[in-house]
């Protein structure tokens, strides 16, 4: 009876101690990787990735998002890069908080050395906001980029468009409640307070009337807020855009997987294939 104890709680403490092992050779590979990037490019590595994770127990998703722990880290590493440093940031989120965001993107801008942000997936929202601090933004051909238009509402009520809600208020409706007058005032003040912002990051880089217009169109609620923008229409807007991404940066991305399911939605061999002759079918004997 003993022995059987002995071999149920060595069970247990493996199940408990395995993954905590895994997650620190995993953390150490990724060191390793970003290390690898940094001497290559003679740069920092900042990484800024955000998974969809799930709880074990229970199963519930949790979001991750741009927050301000994230940008108190990008800050710190920044002041602990030399002035002329070259700052590379690779970049994978759904966005987050407009502040977290605008201090991240202001500190990547007013960095003297070069700053290249690398999108090997995508950068929705405030994730482009932080790119547009950047003095170039690398591309994978199928990455996608989002407006950076601000959102306004509650959980409980949910959020909507600032633009929607200005267009919303221009049609007559007397029996408006105080609320949505409040609403709309912030919506107002949102649209150009995000305006000025992404003004000022182009700014930088294009002429005021290229920026302008720029900013405006990621800005001002054109599109969606989910609307992808590739890699050919974020250089229509003007963003110095570049689709040549290094093998190193996937390398690194593989390093940050997605958290194990009971059945994983997208299977391949994950090996590279070499491109292979068309077999030549095969005559069969004719008749007379």
């Amino acid at each position: 009876m003993g022995d059987i104890l002995n071999v149920v709680w060595l069970i247990i403490l493996l199940q408990l101690f395995v993954p905590v092992l895994q997650r620190q050779i995993q953390t150490a590979r990724r060191r390793s990787m970003i290390r690898q990037i940094e001497r290559m490019r003679g740069s920092r590595v900042i990484t800024i990735i955000h998974r969809q994770e799930t709880m074990s127990l229970l199963g519930f998703p949790i979001a991750r998002y741009i927050d301000i722990e994230d940008s108190e880290q990008v800050l710190r590493a920044i002041r602990l890069t030399p002035e002329d440093m070259p700052v590379d940031v690779v970049l994978h989120t759904p966005g987050g908080l407009v502040l977290a965001a605008e201090q991240i993107a202001e500190a990547l801008r007013r960095h003297k050395g070069r700053v290249t942000v690398f999108v090997p997936h995508y950068a929705m929202s405030g994730g482009t906001l932080i790119a547009l601090g950047a003095d170039e933004i690398v591309m994978d051909p199928d990455a996608v980029l989002g407006p950076v238009d601000p959102q306004l509402g509650s959980p409980q009520g949910g959020s909507y468009p600032a633009a929607s809600i200005l267009k919303a208020l221009e049609e007559p409706n007397p029996n408006r409640d105080d609320q949505t007058l409040i609403l709309g005032d912030m919506a107002r003040k949102a649209l150009e307070q995000v305006y000025a912002t992404t003004y000022n990051l182009l700014v930088k880089h294009l002429p005021p009337e290229e920026a302008d217009r720029a900013a405006r169109a990621l800005s001002g609620g054109q599109w969606t807020h989910d609307y992808p923008i590739d890699v050919e229409q974020a250089r229509g807007l003007g963003l110095p855009v570049s689709d040549k991404m290094p093998r190193e940066i996937y390398a690194l991305m593989d390093l940050y997987p997605q958290s194990v399911q009971r059945r994983p939605s997208v299977e391949y061999v994950p090996i590279p294939y070499q491109p292979q002759a068309p077999r030549r079918r095969e005559r069969g004997p004719r008749g007379d």
